[in-house]
């Protein structure tokens, strides 16, 4: 039997259909009439539970009384459904919909995801009604249901279907009643051999390339026949399938392995460094090597450690992150780590699904340092994009809108690393039209951890291969080969089963298993599963293997070996294992809820053996694989570089500046970056923005290292890009990028000597035009002279060579990443610290001809000047120009504290001409420049004000308007500030709210360590974080892990934990995404194992009878309210009376740092701060906005049950979004029990420690969890 339930949010609630309504008068600017109303229905299917438990879950799992309306019967007055099945309405030609009748200007259309996609919703409501019966898992179907009211003709209707399906992962339901939602899979019929393939001629295997898809060539596929030719058969389908991708250009970079026999270059300059490079290649050994653009990308690295300079590196067989040695302090001691670095792409599939493509783009990157057992703590994003205020009108036929691509793809990366709990340090989309053609996604990524954790080992015959974690759909097929191939309109409707679909709570337990040493070491050799899928991960861990796929787990049936043996679902590691340690190794994973399953053996020949149903369906040598195809040859033009030139249009200096900072690759991007949760890991050392107000940009990302215990080591990582420079001059270009991230990152107070690089290519479809790939070798031999020039080398990177559309190519894409591990308290960062401070210059003397790319001497001249300006504590802030030049970087120095700049004698245009490799300080009262020389240039151009004003030969500007302007300039598509998104008290003042008559509970005994128990479900991540804090203030933590494999384990682990709460003092709900916060709320999965009888009734123990506490923050205090412990001190059944917790009314995640203050003395956990005093706090959040009645409120205020409100500066609360971020009734941002024992509230108190913030003035650490732990003593 099928279960269905309706599921709509009430008015004022309707948060995610009035932005969708918004976003449509745009997208459908005709035919949709004004007053019309959008209304989103979430339809649930369920079968195989019974009725009694379904109506148990429709206010538990489906929907929260306070915020949602729930009905059996279709909740449309005037609707009805067909009584024929979606079978009958197909077979008659009948409209897909279902819909038999509706009213005049009612338009009704559903929503599904594609057979075999990943639905999270669909998943966690499953998830989340196990832990409530603890039962098997029921199947569940979710549907979205569009209803428009008013008048809309049908070619806006379908503007809105076009809008709201993207075709290669949903497609229009049908909503009549289901009869089941088992899916019929047909038995896999047994794979394909190609009869007569060893007789195709080559117009023949022409033909077979383009009827199979296929990425390779002419000549790969001829070199396939050659090889089967002498294995004396027929291959299979699977066995071309997995060649094609072990040889695409996304797996083994074909293009940059191309040996290129013909170079002409027109630039002397690209010449000279051509030169230079055979120069290399003789001194190191390898004139028999081919010249490509993989040696001439990998060669710098490789003569500076020839010349002793890369002494760090840690090299291995293994095919992970790039991997040096560092040494770490950890609570005082010197350990040896290592620190691994990896940037990716996904181009393609963020192009044809930007959620699916951009989730999956940071969960690959996060899998290749993963493979190489580290701890992941902190990402960068770097993107490119056509222009998103563009009219949607002008959409090229067969793509997305830019708009809805740039807002689509930033919600699917921020959704996943803010559910993995990786911090998201630094994001920057650039614009250009060329990527129109295809979208640009970059991931780069940090990880460490401790080297004794690493064993690496060559697998022995005996050795078995583990796959651990998701298991294995159709998703992803082809995508390693879809993302190598140039695409047309044509091949873009073909695209769907290339889309991965990503789930992050099981990326986060394979994060958790790799952070534990004594599982690390039992693996020898790891792989991700990434392009190509079992083949690909399992065939490059050793040279011989027999793979068994019906070992396999699946997401489904009826998949067959071809699928099961190239599928690219996410979330999979494949671990070597000695087979004396399998039974270990597969119970840390157990510990840790997740699956794990031997699925291959290591055996001494050298040939992948793949078998399936006791079928060989791939046998073919090691040897042969590792050819990487057949040998390819190219002749290359390296054309003359242009010059290049960028301006702001104005007659004034006032006018030039504001066409500067409206420039969308100037203006403000924090509408944009505050979705990603920048503070999670309790180790960020700069936020993304600084200053009192968090407005002035970091130039780079930096963060502790994930220790156990304090540590002053910490990371920093920086990019260098502009697309408008490297579109004219491909070499000169990539050598401004390496400088410019290597300038970023000595601006940041990391010195160049520590410094890696790791580069990103993106180029246009190469074909055979030789001009064509003079582009990437331009760009590729200037940023070899860039290494050599400034002594850094290049030690990893990713290409992507397919940036095409029809007619459209990408600009030039070469993206320098620069890396170091440092000191925190060298950190510094660009915003101007105080008035009255001397600003001066620090410049390279020498520029080329065009006045753009430095001298090398002279960069490390300048270079050299300001690191020892850091190190004496000369520097109180220092930028370095980029794309906007030094008008960009003035101006974005002034606006994070609101400080003034006057410039004495300072030529405007100058202000306005490239100047990379220069640096602009604000020196220390006592500083000390450095003296000029003939290669460095030094000079004062001005002082600092108290006037927010920039003054500039005798013009100022006034700064407040000018960043009006440069926060409104994209506000429209990523939108921080909007009035509309405000409530509508925001007109009305907040009152302070005052209670501090009331004194907290007192412990009867004393414990001198009290123990907290911190549970962990699936999408936790803040319990390292937790942990930490509370040992810090002196207690004893402890995890404890919730299993949901199976129905015995939930019910284990219902029993564990109501066993440790009774062991403990505390009882602490940490942060996270419980089960992605869905099924379209927070907290299910908690709230439905707290309700559990057992674990009530520890609960209820711990607090009535033996004095303890309770504490939840962000996800825990989402739990704790829809459970009822706060405010009503138990466990209760919910009702539309009681408060709750709900989405954000900007409708977005909200990630920055608040003010809070302290309103009420009732509370233990408040025992150590006073009333009325003002704490910074991280706060990272989606549904953080409270609510209740009034009625309640004044109850709450009267009991002293408003723990603290959200304040300004001046320590007044607001419903101003820059001080109230997610639009609480009276900016109340944490809630207390009756008797203060349990505390709920948003702000991450954990997220605090020595070296953090070191960006944001006055931050004043709130002593929460020290006042939990001293009530017990």
């Amino acid at each position: 039997m099928v279960s269905r339930v309706y599921v709509e949010k009430k008015p004022g609630f309707d948060v995610e259909a009035q932005q969708l309504l918004a976003e449509l008068r745009t997208a459908v600017p005709e035919g949709l009439a004004k007053t019309a109303r959008l209304r989103l229905i979430n339809c649930y299917d369920v079968e195989g539970i019974d009725e009694e438990l379904f109506e148990r879950c429709i206010p538990t799992v489906f929907s929260e009384p306070q915020v949602d309306d729930a009905s059996r019967e279709f909740p449309v007055t005037g609707v009805e459904l067909s009584g024929k099945t979606a079978k009958q309405l197909a077979a008659e030609g009948a409209d897909i919909s279902g819909i038999a009748a509706a009213p005049a200007n009612v338009h009704v259309f559903a929503v599904e995801a594609l057979p075999g996609q990943f639905d999270q919703r669909a998943d966690s409501a499953s998830q989340c009604i196990q832990f409530i019966s603890q039962g098997e898992r029921p199947d569940v179907a979710f549907t979205q249901v569009y209803v428009i009211e008013g008048e809309c003709t049908d070619d806006a209707l379908a503007a809105v279907k076009h809008y709201v399906i993207n075709p290669v992962e949903t497609r229009e339901a049908c909503l009549v009643a289901r009869e089941t939602l088992q899916i019929a899979h047909p038995t896999p019929k047994p794979v394909e051999v190609i009869e007569g393939f060893l007789d195709l001629d080559e117009a023949g295997l022409s033909q077979f390339i383009e009827e199979r898809g296929l990425a390779m060539d002419l000549a790969d596929i001829a070199f396939c026949q050659q090889y089967f030719a002498g294995e004396k058969r027929c291959p299979t389908i699977t066995e071309i399938k997995m060649i094609d991708t072990y040889w695409s250009d996304h797996c083994r970079h074909t293009t940059f392995g191309t040996e290129l026999t013909n170079v002409v270059i027109d630039d002397e300059q690209v010449r000279e460094t051509y030169e230079r490079y055979l120069k290399l290649r003789h001194e190191l050994g390898r004139d028999e090597k081919p010249i490509c653009l993989m040696d001439m990308g990998t060669i710098g690295a490789k003569w500076l450690k020839s010349q002793g300079i890369l002494t760090g590196l840690d090299e291995s067989e293994e095919i992970n992150a790039c991997t040096v040695k560092c040494t770490v302090d950890v609570d005082g001691k010197d350990e040896d780590w290592l620190y691994l670095f990896k940037n990716e792409t996904h181009n393609h599939p963020t192009e044809i699904e930007p959620f699916g493509g951009a989730a999956t783009c940071l969960g690959g990157a996060i899998r290749d340092p993963l493979s190489g057992r580290s701890y992941v703590y902190q990402a960068m994003r770097v993107t490119g994009a056509g222009d998103p205020t563009a009219p949607v009108s002008e959409t090229l036929e067969g793509k997305l809108p830019q708009r809805k691509l740039v807002t689509t793809a930033a919600a699917g990366y921020s959704s996943y690393g803010n559910q993995i709990g990786l911090a998201t340090g630094s994001v920057h989309e650039l614009y250009h039209p060329g990527y129109v053609a295809k979208r640009m996604e970059i991931g780069a990524v940090v990880a460490a951890t401790p080297a004794d954790h690493v064993r690496r080992e060559k697998p022995e015959p005996g050795d078995v291969i583990v796959l651990l974690g998701g298991r294995t759909g159709r998703d992803g097929i082809g995508g390693a080969t879809g993302s190598s191939k140039a695409h047309n309109l044509e091949s873009l409707e073909h695209c769907g089963a290339e889309v991965q679909k990503g789930n992050a709570p099981v990326e986060r337990k394979l994060q958790r298993l790799f952070r534990r040493g004594e599982a690390c070491r039992l693996i020898k050799r790891c792989n991700d599963f990434g392009a190509g899928g079992v083949s690909v991960a399992l065939g490059e861990i050793a040279d011989g293997l027999r793979i068994n796929l019906n070992k396999v787990p699946k997401k489904y049936d009826g998949l067959d070996g071809t699928e099961l043996a190239i599928s690219e679902s996410q979330e999979r590691m494949a671990c070597a294992i000695a087979a004396a340690d399998v039974e270990e190794f597969l119970g840390y994973a157990k510990e840790e809820n997740l699956e794990a399953t031997v699925i291959a053996e290591v055996v001494a020949e050298p040939r992948v053996r793949i078998f399936w149903n006791d079928e060989a369906i791939v046998d073919v040598s090691r040897e042969f694989l590792a050819s990487n195809g057949a040998p390819k040859h190219q002749d290359v033009h390296i054309e003359a570089g242009s010059s290049y030139e960028r301006t702001w249009a104005g007659d004034t200096f006032a006018e030039r500046m504001e066409s500067l900072v409206s420039d969308l690759n100037v203006c403000s991007n924090k509408g944009l970056s505050e979705r990603f949760d920048s503070t999670i890991g309790a180790a960020t050392v700069l936020m993304p923005f600084g200053g009192k107000y968090q407005l002035t940009p970091a130039l780079a990302m930096v963060a502790k290292l994930p220790v156990d215990g304090e540590t002053t080591t910490c990371s920093g990582m920086a990019w260098g890009f502009n697309p408008y420079l490297t579109e004219k001059n491909q070499f000169v270009g990539s050598y401004i990028a390496v400088v410019e991230s290597v300038s970023r990152l000595v601006a940041t107070g990391f010195k160049r000597e520590d410094m890696y690089l790791t580069f990103q290519e993106y180029f246009e479809r190469l074909r055979n035009e030789p001009a064509r790939w003079g582009k990437p070798a331009a760009a590729v031999l200037g940023a070899l002279q860039a290494q050599l020039d400034l002594g850094l080398g290049s030690i990893g990177g990713k290409d992507s060579m397919s940036g095409s559309f029809e007619d459209l190519d990408v600009p030039p894409t070469l993206v320098s990443f620069a890396t170091a591990v440092g000191k925190v308290d060298r950190v510094t960062s660009p915003e101007f610290k105080g008035a009255g401070h001397r600003v001066a210059l620090i410049a390279p003397r020498c520029y080329d001809a065009d006045d753009v790319a430095p001298a090398a001497e002279d960069e490390l001249a300048a270079i050299a000047a300001v690191e020892g300006l850091i190190g004496e504590g000369a520097a109180l802030a220092v930028s370095t120009p980029g794309y906007g030049c030094a008008a960009e970087s003035l101006f974005k120095m002034c606006v994070g504290n609101g400080i003034g700049v006057a410039l004495e004698d300072a030529d405007v245009d100058a202000l306005f001409a490239p100047a990379y490799g220069s640096f602009i300080v604000e020196l220390s009262d006592d500083a000390v420049l450095p003296e000029a020389t003939e290669c460095l240039d030094v000079a004062l151009l001005g002082t600092t004000t108290e006037d927010y004003v920039l003054s500039v030969a005798g013009e100022a500007v006034d700064l407040a308007r000018l960043q009006d302007v440069w926060e409104g300039a994209i506000e429209s598509v990523f939108p921080y500030r909007s009035a509309a998104a405000q409530s509508e008290s925001s007109a009305t003042d907040v009152v302070p709210i005052t209670c501090d008559d009331k004194l907290p509970l007192t412990y009867s005994g004393s414990i001198a360590k009290p123990r907290v128990i911190i549970p962990v479900f699936p999408g936790t991540n803040c319990e390292y974080d937790t942990a930490h804090a509370f040992e810090r203030a002196g207690a004893l933590p402890t995890t404890l892990i919730v299993n949901n494999l199976t129905p015995d384990a939930v019910a284990e682990s219902i029993a564990a934990l109501a066993a440790a709460i009774r062991e403990s003092q505390i009882v602490m709900i940490p942060g996270g995404f419980s089960g992605g916060d869905e099924p379209d709320g927070s907290a299910k999965f908690i709230t439905a194992f707290f309700r559990a009888p057992e674990v009530t009734e520890a609960v209820r123990d711990l607090l009535q009878n033996r004095d303890g506490l309770m504490l939840g923050i962000c996800n825990g205090f989402q739990a704790l309210v829809k459970l009822g412990l706060v405010p009503y001190g138990d466990i209760v059944p919910m009702t539309d009376e009681c408060p709750t917790l709900t989405f954000n009314t900007i409708g977005r995640h909200q990630s920055r740092l608040v003010r809070t203050r302290v309103a009420s003395s009732l509370s233990p956990w408040l025992s150590e701060c006073k009333v009325g005093d003002t704490h910074t706090v991280a706060i990272s959040h989606g549904e953080g906005r409270f609510v209740a009645s009034p009625e309640l409120i004044e109850k709450l205020i009267a009991n002293g049950q408003v723990a603290t409100q959200y304040v300004d500066a001046e320590g007044k609360p607001s419903m101003d979004l820059s001080v109230n971020p997610n639009g609480s009734v009276l900016s109340i941002e944490g809630i207390t029990s009756p008797d203060g024992r349990v505390l709920g509230k948003m702000g991450h108190t954990e997220r605090s420690g020595a070296g953090l913030y070191r960006n944001i003035p006055d931050f004043t650490y709130q002593p929460l969890i020290e006042g939990g732990v001293e009530y017990f003593k």
